[in-house]
């Protein structure tokens, strides 16, 4: 039936040992990654310096 298959099990190496879509942890390293890149976005934009006009002088 439908759900959890506990039966099996799925050897993965390398980055899929840690993000894939058969294991719940699999599924919150995703998740996690995915707010953690969302917010390293934002706060670049926060954070970088703003541009200052030029001074001229009349």
């Amino acid at each position: 039936m439908g759900g959890h298959d506990a039966g099996s099990q799925h050897q993965f190496t390398g980055i899929a040992k840690y993000f894939n879509s058969y294991t719940i942890t699999g599924r919150r390293n995703c998740v996690l990654a995915t707010y953690a890149s969302i917010a390293a976005i934002i706060l670049f934009f926060k954070l970088k310096p703003k541009k200052q006009k030029a001074v001229t002088s009349s």
